[in-house]
């Protein structure tokens, strides 16, 4: 059986369409589609179920796939490494959210591009969970770090670390609110006061009223700038209210710049994923960064 048949086949299976898969082939759309139809010809049955939205694989597609992928795999894994594995410098394209990609997992992989003949140089690209899964799935990434959990089986995913949201402002709103006030009162006492947020639908902020007051937040944005970092500046100089990453401003709670206006007994939490496309983990490159990151992470609070 021709390998090359073996190889569409499965990487049809993990995408769940045709077109997907030709972009991650390099190959035409009527290029997989004869593949397919040759290789279900040379068995005498239908790898896959037609329909308006890709395809769903038959039984004997999902039995074929589960016999031939780790096979397949370990054949990538062996032309990725060659024979010598020192003898030249992998890239990895990784991919994720600007604030957590740049405090967090950048620090974490630039030790493995140093001079100790590892050989990884590193390529960073920022986007929201959305952007950065389609971009994984088209093949343009090589590890996605994500907030939401891809769906199918184009994708494998990671729990990677939880992060939790702080309610913050500067100290001069802590002392209008008044000390105690919000805990006694909730959500309405914050209704008349400014709110510094990443987009106009108040993301960060909504899901913390959800989780905490219950409720939908009442006021609108008063700045709104696309990057937490960002956030964090505009409510140390007291521009407004605003929901962070207790990471992100973790030296800042500490140095006062910015207070806690609430400390809850369950404090919100985002859940951050490890993506790569199936089967990649064969890569040895690849698979150490993953490895690495998931290792830098047991240290992250």
């Amino acid at each position: 059986m021709d390998l090359a048949l073996l190889r569409t086949f499965v990487t049809v299976h993990r995408a769940g369409s045709f077109t997907r898969a030709a972009a991650l082939l390099g190959l035409s759309q009527p290029a997989v589609t004869s593949q397919i139809r040759t290789l279900e010809r040379q068995l005498g049955r239908p790898l896959f179920l037609r329909q308006a939205r890709g395809v769903t694989p038959t039984t004997i597609g999902d039995e074929l796939a589960h016999k031939a992928a780790p096979h397949l795999d370990a054949l990538v894994e062996i032309a990725e490494t060659g024979l010598d594995e020192t003898s030249s410098v992998r890239t990895l394209h990784l991919a994720g959210p600007p604030e957590f990609t740049a405090e967090r997992a950048l620090p974490a992989l630039t030790e493995l591009t140093g001079d100790d003949g590892q050989g990884l140089a590193l390529r960073a690209s920022f986007g929201n969970a959305e952007e950065t899964l389609e971009g994984l799935a088209a093949g343009h990434h090589d590890l996605a770090i994500s907030t939401a959990r891809p769906r199918g089986a184009l994708l494998t995913a990671t729990p990677l670390c939880d992060e939790e949201h702080v309610l913050v402002a500067s100290p001069r709103w802590e002392a209008r609110i008044g000390s105690g006030k919000l805990l006694c009162e909730g959500a309405p006492v914050l209704e008349n006061f400014p709110v510094v947020e990443v987009h106009e639908s108040l993301p960060f902020v909504a899901r913390y009223w959800a989780a905490v007051f219950d409720c939908r937040p009442a006021a609108s944005g008063t700045v709104i700038v696309p990057d937490l970092r960002a956030v964090l500046a505009c409510a140390i100089t007291g521009a407004g209210l605003a929901v962070l990453p207790r990471y992100l401003c973790a030296t800042a709670l500490e140095c006062g710049d910015v207070v806690a206006l609430l400390e809850p007994a369950v404090p919100p939490l985002r859940t951050y994923f490890l993506v790569v496309r199936t089967g990649t983990l064969a890569m040895p490159h690849i698979a150490r960064a993953h490895e690495w990151l998931l290792q830098a992470a047991t240290d992250w609070s």
